[in-house]
């Protein structure tokens, strides 16, 4: 049995995307009456057969459509700085992709060493893992964003900061619970997660007075990248329908 190859197609107007064309085209070498999967990264995927091949258009008409429910209950959105070196940010947009979330958020913070960052790439490592992993939503991504002014923006559900330090005066030491415990199941959640330097107190102080709630990722100090996909795994662990609350 062929495995079936999905394509991205945030439009349907019966002719694929230029690049996915030339993927299922020239790559899987496919042809006039071979079947399409198709998905439109809003909930809904398709089968259908190709119509038309020409150069680089591929032509198709549709034959089913499959509406998929959410995997997961709530809105997980991720907010953090990304690392220096972007590689990095980029394993783990693909790896927060395959586990699934809703929303990317890239923070420029005080202490960030990497100030801007190149979305149209970030879109693609998101539509390659969404259709290897096969999630009918794609996360959406959003520009780089000052911490103080994403800060300030209103957000649903509950909300934490992630962070090291012990010395916040609105914070006292060992009044940090785990993400994972402070989570309520099921519900709409944005977490932060700064640069290697750790959010500046500053940050912390501001966070904390616009209703976010400081929280911690265990005793181990994590790379940006691994507490951020951390974060990502605990927000799943309390969002998905077919576990059992913690």
């Amino acid at each position: 049995m062929k495995e079936q190859h999905y394509f991205y197609t945030p439009q349907m107007n019966g002719e694929l995307p230029e690049e996915e064309a030339r993927h299922a085209l020239r790559v899987l070498r496919l042809h006039i009456g071979d079947p399409l999967f198709l998905m439109d990264g809003k909930g809904n995927f398709y089968e259908a057969v190709i119509t038309g091949a020409t150069g680089h258009r591929c032509l198709y008409r549709l034959t089913a459509t499959f509406p998929q429910q959410p995997l997961w209950q709530g809105r997980i959105h991720l907010a953090m700085a990304p690392t220096k070196l972007v590689d990095r940010t980029e394993w783990f947009v693909e790896k927060a992709t395959e586990i699934g979330l809703d929303a990317f958020t890239f923070l420029d913070c005080d202490n960030s060493e990497r100030h801007q960052i190149k979305t149209e790439r970030i879109e693609r490592i998101v539509v390659a893992a969404m259709k290897q992993s096969r999630k009918a939503f794609k996360p959406e991504v959003s520009d780089m964003v000052s911490f103080d002014r994403f800060i300030t923006q209103p957000q649903r559900g509950q909300c934490f900061i992630c962070h090291c330090h012990d010395d916040i005066p609105q914070d006292p030491p060992g009044q940090r619970s785990h993400l994972l415990e402070a989570m309520q199941t099921g519900q709409t959640t944005t977490v932060l997660i700064g640069p290697e330097g750790d959010f500046s107190v500053r940050e912390v102080e501001l966070a904390l007075q616009n209703g976010y709630r400081s929280v911690h990722l265990g005793p181990s100090r994590l790379r940006t990248e691994t507490a951020a996909l951390v974060a990502v795994h605990c927000m799943q662990l309390r969002s998905q329908k077919n576990i059992i609350a913690l």
